[in-house]
């Protein structure tokens, strides 16, 4: 299916290569294979993209967790990304967990002198759970560098209210702290409701600085939610590298994930991972 779209193209003796779509994700290895470059990449096949990385950290992780993170030298994610850009070239980028201030201060960097664009900022800094995942000097350098490069910065609950200093409880929560972090600079905010409780879990507030809305999916029950997250910023992602605009890329993304959610794999003795190919998986 993706072949007749975006593959070669031939007309008998010669083959010319079509234009493939070319999305990138800077992000960490999740070795369970639910979250992490592994969700991206597969989320960027599902829409037919090609997917390309720059890996920020190697985790050893599994359906119940996290073990050991080991981080990658600044030095080689930036020439990754180099790598990458300045040979196949990218339509669209995501950023998921980039560790500690070092990497932050080169994909910066690289974003900006390197004119990428679409760029999908998921500030991987507290987990669902609300634990901690990265310094405090980190998060200021997100918040004050990074997030004023991205089109779009998605936060969880706990991430939009330290990004933007408020406490979230309620919807006007979520509404009032995605109009505070669009001051930070992005281009447009996604609070992200999978954290919160009773009838907000999975309901997201949308904010590019005219537009405030509400958005809605239906609730899917599963204890198998791993990777949510990351595969949100990726489908997005993935949408913008198609050419879709923002609030489309953001609406159809949403879509993917329920379907994904209603396909979850129940795999391991934790917290399974949402199916990103549940249309290959039986009815």
């Amino acid at each position: 299916m993706c072949m007749g779209k975006w593959g070669f193209i031939g007309g008998g003796k010669k083959m010319v290569k079509s234009r493939i779509p070319v999305a990138l994700t800077v992000a960490g290895s999740d070795s369970g294979g639910g979250a992490g470059i592994q969700a991206d990449l597969r989320t960027f096949a599902f829409h037919c993209v090609h997917g390309t990385s720059a890996l920020t950290c190697v985790t050893a992780q599994n359906t119940l967790g996290v073990m050991r993170v080991d981080a990658m030298a600044a030095e080689a994610v930036a020439a990754q990304i180099e790598a990458v850009v300045g040979d196949i070239g990218v339509d669209a980028v995501k950023t998921g967990m980039l560790l500690n201030r070092e990497i932050m201060t080169v994909v910066a960097s690289q974003v900006e002198s390197l004119k990428m664009e679409n760029l999908v900022v998921d500030p991987v800094m507290v987990s669902r759970s609300g634990d901690r995942l990265i310094d405090d000097g980190a998060i200021a350098f997100l918040r004050d560098n990074l997030i004023p490069l991205a089109t779009l910065v998605t936060p969880n609950r706990f991430e939009a209210q330290i990004l933007s200093g408020l406490e979230i409880f309620s919807l006007d929560d979520m509404k009032a702290a995605a109009q505070e972090i669009y001051r930070s600079g992005a281009k447009a905010v996604l609070v992200k409701g999978g954290g919160m409780a009773g009838d907000l879990r999975g309901i997201d507030v949308w904010f590019d600085g005219m537009q405030l809305e509400v958005l809605k999916t239906e609730n899917v029950e599963t204890g198998n939610t791993h990777g949510t997250g990351c595969t949100l910023s990726a489908a997005i992602c993935a949408n913008l590298a198609l050419g879709k605009d923002l609030f489309t890329s953001v609406t159809l993304a949403k879509n993917y994930v329920t379907n994904a959610l209603k396909y979850a794999l129940d795999i391991g003795a934790g917290q399974g991972p949402v199916g990103h190919f549940f249309p290959l998986l039986p009815k």
